[in-house]
Formats: C-alpha cells, sequence, structure tokens
C-alpha cells in the first residue's frame, strides 16, 4: 500500500496559481467522492508524492490532471470491472493509452449495438401465428426480459428463443409437469458472467490490434460458430452428467 504523500512548503497562494485543487474540488470536477479519492490516494493510483503539494496535516492540493486520472479509474472500475490492483498496473505503463484503448472499445461497441439493431425484425402477429407458445407466455418471458421486442417486434435472437421454447413444449416441457417461463433465467444467469467475460477479454484482444470495421466483422463471423461451440459443449456435459447420475443411482 502507498504511503501517504509527503508535506510540502507550497503556500496555498502559489498552489492556487499553480492551477492545483483542493480536494473538495477534486471531488466536484472528476464527479467522485473525496473518500473514494483519497482510498485511490491510498492504494497509489493517482501518482507519486511530489505531485501533491501538502501545506499541513489537513490541507493538501492536487494537479489538475488528477481530474481525468480519477475518471479512467472509475471508468476502469465501473464498465470494464477491473479491481483496483490490476488498474494499478495498467495505469503504470500509459494511461493516455489506456483513455484511447477505451474510447476504441466504445466506438467497436457503438457500431457492434448498431449492426444489430439494423437487423430485420418480426411482428408480433407473426411470431404468434409462426410458433405454438401462448400469448400470456410470450408477455411472461418480455416482463422477465428474456425476450425484448420493440414496437417493431421481435429481433433475431428473440425469434429463436421462441421458437426454442416452441419445440420444448412441443417435445413435453411444459406446465403440465413443472416447466415453466422461470427456467429460461437459470440459462440467462448462468450465461451472463460467462458473457461479461467473454466481452472483456474480446475487446482486450481486438482494441488496438484491428480498427473498428474489422473488429465488427470479427465479432459477427464468431457468432455462429461460437453458438455451435456452447451447444455442443452443452450437449456433450448433459450426456456426462446424465451418465453419472445413473451409476451413482446403480451403485446406491
Amino acid at each position: 500500500m502507498a504511503a501517504e504523500p509527503r508535506s510540502h512548503p507550497a503556500h496555498p497562494a502559489a498552489a492556487r496559481s499553480e492551477g492545483m485543487l483542493k480536494m473538495s474540488e477534486l471531488a466536484e470536477r472528476s464527479g467522485v467522492s473525496a473518500g473514494t479519492i483519497k482510498h485511490y490516494l491510498r492504494e497509489g493510483l493517482l501518482g507519486g508524492d511530489d505531485e501533491i503539494h501538502r501545506t499541513s496535516r489537513n490541507m493538501a492540493w492536487y494537479p489538475p490532471d488528477f481530474v481525468e486520472r480519477i475518471r479512467l479509474i472509475k471508468r476502469l472500475q465501473e464498465e470494464r470491472f477491473m479491481p483496483l490492483r490490476v488498474i494499478r498496473e495498467v495505469l503504470r505503463g500509459d494511461p493516455q493509452r489506456v483513455e484511447a484503448l477505451i474510447e476504441l472499445e466504445d466506438r467497436i461497441l457503438d457500431r457492434a449495438a448498431a449492426v444489430a439493431g439494423e437487423r430485420t425484425r418480426t411482428s408480433r402477429r407473426a411470431v404468434e401465428q409462426a410458433y405454438d407458445v401462448p400469448r400470456n407466455v410470450l408477455e411472461r418471458l418480455e416482463q422477465l426480459d428474456v425476450l425484448t421486442p420493440n414496437g417493431r417486434g421481435y429481433d433475431a435472437d428473440d425469434v429463436k428463443i421462441i421458437e426454442a421454447i416452441s419445440r420444448f413444449r412441443a417435445g413435453g416441457y411444459d406446465e403440465a409437469i413443472g416447466f415453466t417461463v422461470y427456467d429460461t433465467l437459470r440459462y440467462r444467469d448462468a450465461l451472463a458472467p460467462l458473457v461479461e467475460e467473454e466481452v472483456r477479454v474480446l475487446l482486450g484482444r481486438l482494441a488496438g490490434s484491428v480498427d473498428e470495421d474489422r473488429a465488427v466483422e470479427i465479432i459477427a463471423s464468431g457468432a455462429e460458430p461460437l453458438e455451435e461451440l456452447i451447444a455442443a459443449m452443452h450437449s456433450k456435459l448433459l450426456l456426462a452428467a446424465l451418465r453419472r447420475e445413473r451409476e451413482q443411482r446403480r451403485g446406491g
């Protein structure tokens, strides 16, 4: 853990003339609380002792470039889910390059989202006519955010989910034996952390390596084989689990 900054003999007026900021000003400009900033200081995330001017035990002045550094740390925490120990190592390199990579990642995400948003949607009426899924089931799936239709209907992923549910129900997976829309949450909740990790790895490898157009192409081209990979691994694990269950019962 980093030591507290040493005191400097700078006069408050001199510090102000150099554009230095008090803690309250630093918090206001960065949008991060003073308590959090002090924690960043203790963790050694905001530079060396020579950048901070202490005029007394309870009074210090901070350089204005701390504002952007604090914002960057907060973004890495909230948007990239990085722990502070990792952020400290990242910032020891080149903070400006880190910021540039984040901006590139944001552009990649925006482009990928825009491409996904341009895909054809299917109207609610067409879906209800094509698939044997009751309207109340579709409405409940929407309430659970499993389906996310808009005024133009369902996107391609929604339609795939509805088709899968229709096939499940046709095969006997229905309310009569205890299967409900809430079973979809088990899969969504299990996949959520996997997808978060996938995005972190993907952006970490693409940003700074290829331009955003190529990055979007790579993301799009990987969607279908990734679905096939997950489906195949799920099938393999399911069969293995069923075999273990059978062996345990025979052993009992």
